[in-house]
């Protein structure tokens, strides 16, 4: 284009400024797309949520447990206990291993353990037959569970297991009999060690 006296500005204004454009991306190049969170982060925040959660219900079991100790009282004895102790016939040969009593929540509860050589299925049978028609029975992977339900606040439960890894492959026993707390002490406590919450 000729440089004719139309084409150029009146004397005296200063020249057109030329237009000013932002400078665009070279090809191929673009911004970085905005990145979200990533797949770990939230695990990671799940991972969080979980083990919070379980510390929290760690420490509601463990306030239930201290303030169950605080309201009662445990005896741990290794004298006899008797089938009138047990509610329970006891089976023959079956070698003691210790006793405990409570005292919790207006229950005397007394859980025996022992152990035998003979077979866990002739144990059972025994337990059936000695707690009569109206037991409840219950199976778990190892061994079998008896309740029998007496009444006025009394019941018994039996667990019987066997497993090679335990007391020598021997059949465990253990009878756990429920009754109502009595105001006065509790009988058979000789030479037993007191534990008071």
């Amino acid at each position: 284009m000729s440089n004719t006296p139309g084409n150029l500005p009146p004397q005296g204004y200063p020249p057109y400024p030329p237009q000013q454009y932002p400078p665009p991306y070279p090809p191929g190049v673009y911004p970085p797309p905005k990145k979200g969170p990533s797949a770990l982060k939230i695990v990671l925040i799940i991972v969080a949520i979980v083990v919070g959660l379980g510390i929290i219900g760690v420490g509601i079991v463990g306030y239930g447990v201290y303030r169950l100790a605080k309201s009662g009282h445990i005896t741990t004895s290794t004298q006899p206990v008797t089938a009138g102790d047990l509610g329970v016939a006891l089976y023959p040969g079956a070698e003691q291993q210790g006793n405990v009593r409570a005292t919790v929540l207006g229950k005397d509860v007394l859980t025996a353990t022992f152990l035998t050589s003979d077979a866990k299925d002739q144990v059972v049978a025994f337990y059936q037959n000695a707690l009569g028609p109206k037991v409840q029975a219950s199976s778990s992977t190892n061994g079998e569970s008896f309740i029998l339900n007496k009444g006025a606040g009394e019941s018994v439960i039996v667990t019987v297991t066997q497993s090679a890894l335990r007391s020598e492959g021997k059949t465990q026993i253990v009878v756990v009999h429920t009754t109502q707390a009595e105001a006065t002490s509790t009988p058979g406590t000789q030479g037993a060690t007191t534990i008071n919450q």
